[in-house]
């Protein structure tokens, strides 16, 4: 079930994710065009911030679709993705019908219809009227029998509900699910999906997303920040700069009216970038100290 209203060329599709404020690279652009040509999943994995769900949100805004997300998470069920029945209103449904009929079976059948449905997220992509993309983001944090669960969906665009039978989706959503690569995925599920990874990008890439989201940023400026978000990455870090953290600490240095990185510049903007307490410690030691301006003296000494 392919999407006839797609872009017709990869050429297309980039330009499209680019109106959308979305840079992709040639694979990126490759595999959006073909979920929507071929009318499949796409899984993106690649570390923490390096923009696989920015991705899904440049999709929905590309296509002109609503985004559905859903959120994963360590003992996430059925229930809180698919559907669940509302029982409060079956309830109520229950004590009113039995007043006026005396057939038991009749007043069960009568509460398992659509209007008794409370639809979660992937429920609500497949039952839409107009066509979405579904955001399943960080899919690494639930277990292998909630992925088993996602097969059908992910193969046939469907879900079966006992109670209704089956449910299938009359127009084509677009699925995006994404990995940090915190474990393995099933063999199952990487066999329904076309597959992408992202990795932190080049730093002419870099550059030009920066000064795309911040675009009275110096160009000498811009090289010279991702430069220092590319040696901060390089370090043993709990959590390196994420893409987002880099646009934000730009936005942060035209509003302070920086014109350069010096040591006092860094010091004060750095927890934009850094964000635990033993990684400002490592970062402050290991790049603040080469930052012009740096007390002299140190172990690492200043570098021009």
């Amino acid at each position: 079930m392919a999407d006839q209203t797609a872009p017709s060329s990869v050429a297309e599709m980039k330009e499209a994710l680019a109106a959308a404020e979305y840079l992709a690279d040639e694979p990126a652009a490759l595999v959006s065009f073909l979920a929507q040509r071929l009318g499949k999943p796409v899984l993106v994995e690649g570390p923490a911030g390096v923009g696989k769900t920015e991705l899904a949100k440049a999709l929905s805004r590309a296509s002109g679709r609503e985004l559905i997300r859903l959120q994963c998470y360590e003992g996430l069920d059925e229930s809180k993705a698919l559907y669940e029945w509302n029982y409060k209103k079956q309830l109520l449904a229950i004590q009113a019908r039995s007043a006026e009929v005396d057939d038991g079976d009749e007043v069960l059948e009568d509460i398992f219809a659509e209007e008794f449905l409370l639809e979660r997220p992937l429920m609500q992509a497949i039952a839409s009227p107009d066509p979405v993309v579904l955001l399943i983001d960080e899919i690494d944090k639930t277990d292998q029998e909630f992925e088993a669960m996602l097969l059908e969906l992910l193969s046939d665009f469907q879900i079966t509900i006992p109670e209704l039978g089956q449910i299938a989706a009359t127009t084509m959503p677009i699925v995006v699910l994404t990995s940090n690569n915190s474990r393995e995925l099933t063999e199952a599920l990487k066999r329904r999906c076309l597959y992408l990874w992202l990795d932190y990008p080049e730093l002419e890439r870099e550059m030009e997303i920066v000064q795309l989201h911040a675009p009275d940023l110096p160009e000498t400026l811009a090289r010279r920040m991702v430069e220092v978000v590319r040696m901060v990455r390089g370090l043993d870090l709990k959590k390196p700069p994420s893409i987002a953290e880099s646009i934000d600490w730009a936005r942060t240095l035209l509003l302070m009216g920086a014109d350069d990185i010096d040591h006092e510049t860094f010091t004060q903007s750095m927890s934009i970038i850094v964000k635990h307490r033993t990684d400002i410690d490592l970062v402050a030691e290991r790049v603040g100290m080469k930052m012009p301006g740096a007390p002299t003296g140190s172990a690492t000494g200043q570098a021009s």
